[in-house]
C-alpha cells in the first residue's frame, strides 16, 4: 500500500471518527487492530475492542479530529501530531458532563496492514485532560475505565 492510498484511508478513518460513524469507522481498521492509549495505560484489541474504544470517548466527549502535521515513518507508519475539539457531553473518567468546551492536544502513530489501519498508539497528558474536565488532582489509576 502505498503513502498515497494510505493517506486516503487515514482521511476517511478520520472523518467517520469526526462523525462518530461506528461503521465507517471500524471499515478502515484491520479485524486484528490494536488501539493502545498510553496516557492511561489502556489497550483496546479487534473491531469489539475499538468499537469499546470509541464509545467510552463518543459517548463523554464530543469530538472532532482537528488536522495536524504528519510524518512518514521509514517502517511506513504514520506520525501525526493533532487533536480533538471536544464537548464533554456525558460522564468520562468518572467525571460527569460538565458541558465544557476544550481542545486535546496529542501525537498519535498508526500502523497498517492488509490495506486497513492496524493500530493507533496515543500519546496526550492525561494532566491536561482532567484539567479540561474539572478534575486537575484527580489520578485514575492505570487502566481504570472511562
Amino acid at each position: 500500500m502505498d503513502l498515497k492510498t494510505r493517506g486516503e484511508l487515514v482521511a476517511r478513518h478520520v472523518a467517520a471518527e469526526s462523525a462518530h460513524d461506528m461503521a465507517g469507522t471500524l471499515a478502515t481498521l484491520h479485524p486484528e487492530c490494536v488501539f493502545e492509549d498510553l496516557a492511561m495505560g489502556r489497550v483496546w484489541r479487534g473491531h469489539e475492542g475499538a468499537r469499546d474504544h470509541y464509545h467510552e470517548w463518543w459517548n463523554g466527549l464530543d469530538t472532532t479530529v482537528e488536522s495536524g502535521r504528519r510524518a512518514w515513518a521509514d517502517d511506513g507508519s504514520l506520525i501525526a501530531e493533532t487533536g480533538f475539539s471536544c464537548r464533554h457531553i456525558g460522564p468520562f473518567l468518572g467525571v460527569p458532563a460538565t458541558q465544557r468546551i476544550f481542545k486535546l492536544r496529542f501525537v498519535v502513530i498508526v500502523s497498517f496492514k492488509d490495506g486497513l489501519m492496524m493500530g493507533e498508539r496515543f500519546y496526550y497528558s492525561l494532566d491536561e485532560l482532567l484539567e479540561h474536565l474539572g478534575q486537575p488532582n484527580r489520578k485514575p489509576y492505570m487502566g481504570e475505565a472511562a
